[in-house]
């Protein structure tokens, strides 16, 4: 027999310590490798954590409402296993992470110290990192707190709560000693402009947006290409597609598709920099940025794309934006991206210049698809005709990537595009 120490489980690079939301076992117990023994809350993410082998519990050193460090030591387990030393065994529990907020482009480092410390607060109920830091942004008292209904596990205040809540508080002024709106009030303000507050994901993608514009030295290229070819396959085969697979085969998973074979074609555009250093990335790890219901912006990553032709593309963009939308990432869906697409031509965008995400080098914008007159140049000789057209911008860092690659590179995918195969 020995003793296991299971240590609290990393969560994401930046991620430094979590709340303890419910001990889920008992001194005594057995349990299985993969039982769940706590639930936790990160300032993004509540999850289960599964134990990390089978045995009998023996100690619980946290319990609700505790702070705990990633990498300490939690729960002792009485083990047949010869392994005693919890740091030695991969805890992976990123495959069970339900976002609750995630912010785009970079992670939160948050600025703790790795030790156990209680949370300081006077309510009569437990609220999660994320919830308290938005009520704390918010000037959100905790009497406010106590009187928002809850709708997560036992009645706890989730991040749409309390979002819900501050909106509908933006819109209506409330008497401090009544719980009615002050209608004459609020009468009185129609005409003037209304202030809302920045919500936390929008103020974290403003900072990551001002960042990236002064750290790379951004450069866009336009190409119009011809995707008469890629409608008319998608025409010719979405209704199939959706009769076997019940899902919609949009034009994403082609447009992202092309981007990976040119990437192919040009290594060198699939980089980021650190320091002095160009770093090569042997994975082609795509981004694609997904509106929220909110209004914000995430973007789920489809790591090793080059690993998909088009129909397996098409399953996992709509199972990425689906889960964007119900906010049901994991902390890996947004992880390691190289490079990023962003399809503006969804609301009838002609084309744009992207922010690059950092540390990538460069992002692609696909512009909306219009029929134009168009000039067809043939061996019988030119003529007119009704062609299905879209740009294409490619913003890229002049900082490691020049004109000539930028250029080449788009219109590359643009090449691709246009002799589509259905591959």
């Amino acid at each position: 027999m020995a003793i296991f120490e299971m240590v609290m489980p990393r969560m994401g690079e930046s991620i430094m310590e979590c709340t303890v939301l419910a001990v889920l076992k008992s001194v005594g117990d057995y349990v299985e490798a993969d039982d769940s023994i706590l639930e936790v809350a990160t300032d993004k993410v509540d999850t289960e954590v599964p134990a990390a082998v089978s045995g009998i519990i023996k100690e619980i050193r946290i319990k609700v409402g505790d702070v705990v460090a990633i990498d300490s030591v939690v729960v002792k387990i009485e083990t047949d296993q010869s392994e005693s030393n919890g740091q030695a065994h991969d805890n992976k529990v990123t495959d069970k992470l339900e976002v609750e907020t995630a912010v785009p482009f970079t992670e939160i480092v948050l600025e703790t110290q790795p030790v156990i410390v209680k949370p300081q607060t006077t309510a009569t109920r437990f609220y999660s990192p994320l919830v308290q830091t938005i009520a704390k942004t918010e000037k959100i008292s905790v009497a406010e707190l106590e009187q928002i209904i809850g709708t997560g596990s036992e009645g706890r205040v989730t991040k749409s709560d309390i979002l819900k809540y501050i909106e509908t508080k933006s819109q209506t002024s409330v008497d401090p000693k009544s719980t009615k709106p002050n209608l004459t009030q609020s009468f009185s303000q129609t005409s003037l402009s209304r202030t809302v507050p920045m919500d936390r994901m929008r103020k974290m993608i403003a900072e990551r947006m001002v960042e990236s514009k002064r750290i790379s030295a951004h450069v866009t290229s336009f190409v119009e290409c011809d995707m008469t070819k890629v409608v008319n396959w998608r025409n010719a085969n979405k209704n199939k597609f959706k009769e076997e697979t019940g899902e919609n085969l949009t034009f994403t998973p082609i447009l992202i598709r092309a981007v990976v074979r040119a990437i192919q074609d040009f290594r060198a555009i699939n980089v980021s920099i650190v320091g002095d250093d160009v770093v090569h990335k042997p994975d082609i790890n795509i981004g694609m940025a997904v509106a929220l219901p909110s209004g914000n912006l995430i973007v789920p990553v489809i790591h090793q794309a080059d690993k998909y032709v088009v129909a397996a593309l098409s399953a996992k963009v709509n199972d990425l934006a689906n889960r964007a939308r119900t906010n049901k990432l994991t902390a890996d869906d947004l992880a390691g991206g190289t490079y990023t697409i962003s399809n503006i031509g969804t609301f009838g965008n002609i084309m744009g210049t992207p922010i690059i995400v950092q540390p990538q080098v460069a992002i692609m914008a696909f512009g909306a698809i219009q029929k134009k007159p168009v000039i067809i140049e043939t061996p019988q000789g030119d003529s007119i005709g009704i062609r299905s057209m879209m740009y294409l911008s490619h913003s890229y860092d002049h900082r490691v990537v020049d004109g000539a690659l930028g250029g080449m590179f788009v219109k590359r995918v643009a090449d691709y595009l246009e002799q589509f195969d259905g591959q």
